[in-house]
């Protein structure tokens, strides 16, 4: 079939959808490889992968002494004038400020996500553990929180998406037999990568031995001291019971 008869296969499909991956149990069709990144840890019993909110991050915070500045500034200016403001300079002064509290908030949210959002494959146990934290990124006045999910690998589906400028591959878990999805989260972000997902598939049925060396872990919690958004923001803490299942065989 060509790739303008292609039809997604999800009930929905992801946003911006441009293909449906192999199945967990179908033979990768890309190569596995993880490019640039190298798994937080990796044994016969299971693999965890990072995942990041942002790509960089530990500069946006600087901005907001400056955004401060500028939004007291403004207010000051406005207020001191000689003459009362009217009505239409009241309205773009009350937006200006809700523009400037809504930016400073943001860039703190944003910076002090937590350090890593890992995700789990427990081959053992056939079991995909995701660290994922609930936010939407165009309200930063709303509670976001970490939620730590588990599912069978035999739930787990891969898309690869595309929207404006931004790529990447969706993880879908859908209700057993069924075609209907239940729940997604990211598996990468700012690149339509199906060779992480490769990675993980042949991971799950095969195991380490069937995969490329990966590099040196990299501990996340282990942060550059002049990073000051990454110091305040919390470490990875798995709930205690979901941290010795994902790690352990049955």
């Amino acid at each position: 079939m060509g790739l303008g008869m292609r039809r997604p296969k999800l009930i929905p499909p992801c946003i911006g959808w441009q293909e449906d991956l192999p199945g967990p149990d179908e033979l990768p069709v890309a190569a596995p490889a993880l490019g640039f990144d190298t798994p937080n840890y990796q044994d016969d019993i299971f693999l965890e992968l990072p995942r990041a909110l942002l790509l960089a991050r530990g500069w946006v915070i600087w901005l907001v002494p400056i955004m401060l500045i500028l939004l007291i500034n403004a207010s000051w200016s406005s207020l001191s004038a000689e003459r009362s403001l009217d009505l239409e300079e009241w309205m773009i002064l009350i937006f200006g400020l809700f523009v400037g509290a809504w930016s400073i908030l943001f860039c703190v949210k944003v910076e002090i996500a937590p350090r890593d959002l890992p995700l789990r494959f427990n081959r053992a146990r056939q079991r995909l553990y995701a660290y994922n934290f609930k936010c939407r990124l165009w309200n930063p006045f709303e509670r976001w929180r970490v939620v730590p999910v588990a599912y069978d690998w035999s739930q787990v589906r891969a898309e690869r998406w595309s929207a404006a400028l931004k790529c990447g591959v969706e993880l879908s878990i859908v209700k057993p037999g069924t075609n209907e999805v239940i729940d997604r989260f990211p598996l990468t972000a700012m690149n339509a990568d199906s060779h992480v997902w490769a990675y993980v598939c042949t991971y799950m049925q095969r195991g380490p031995e069937a995969l490329p060396p990966p590099g040196p872990p990299w501990d996340h919690n282990d942060v550059l001291w002049c990073n000051v958004a990454m110091r305040l923001a919390p470490k990875v803490e798995w709930p205690a019971d979901m941290d010795l299942e994902s790690r352990t065989a049955p």
